[in-house]
């Protein structure tokens, strides 16, 4: 494992800590879609099938048991208790986010390296992480007002995209026959939807006022 890909997964883990941060001790999930997080259970689920039948390390084991299990945690809260609900707003994040799966799993098996149910499934979870962000980057432009944890939030999860695709760069002029066109476009297209965030945070850090989006 290479600096770049340990950075990621950290900086992953980071976002998912700081998500849990706000939901756990303000018990508000404020600014955060539901839609985006469940889309985000969606992809672990289908993602780490494998974790019953193929070990390949425990460090490898251990991120994948704390994202399935912080993700449908996170649905858990905003959808069930009882203080934590109260603070989503439902009337605001209401992009139809069940018109991404089945395009994504179309897709998936159109498009794939090898056609096992659980490859197409890995595949699907690539298609549908890299769009899964777009009920929160809706649901931000609509409230326009961001917390700091929320922005912090959301600027992990681009950044520890951003850091993959240095992974990928650094393996591809490292390791021979290193080519994987399927992630490597997900994650390129993944990247790409966060610019005009990264753009506005990076400005309202640069002049130390509130973040805001543009409708």
């Amino acid at each position: 494992m290479n600096i770049f890909r340990f950075a990621g997964d950290m900086t992953h883990l980071a976002s998912v800590l700081v998500l849990l941060l706000k939901i756990h001790t303000i018990k508000s999930c404020a600014g955060i879609s539901l839609k985006t997080q469940e889309l985000f259970a969606i992809v672990f689920a289908s993602r780490y099938l494998d974790i019953i039948t193929d070990f390949i390390s425990l460090y490898n084991t251990l991120m994948k048991l704390i994202f399935l299990g912080s993700s449908f945690s996170i649905v858990w809260y905003m959808r069930s208790h009882k203080i934590v609900r109260r603070s989503y707003d439902k009337d605001q994040d209401t992009f139809r986010h069940y018109f991404l799966l089945l395009p994504c799993l179309l897709l998936a098996l159109l498009i794939h390296e090898k056609f096992t149910f659980q490859e197409v499934m890995w595949t699907f979870s690539l298609y549908l992480e890299a769009v899964a962000i777009l009920p929160q980057l809706v649901l931000l432009q609509r409230t326009r007002n961001i917390d700091n944890l929320t922005g912090q939030y959301v600027f992990l999860l681009g950044a520890y995209r951003g850091l993959y695709i240095l992974n990928w760069i650094y393996r591809y002029f490292t390791e021979p026959h290193y080519v994987h066109w399927i992630p490597w476009i997900s994650g390129i297209v993944q990247t790409l939807l966060y610019g005009d965030f990264f753009y506005y945070y990076f400005d309202s850090w640069k002049n130390n006022k509130k973040l805001h989006l543009p409708a």
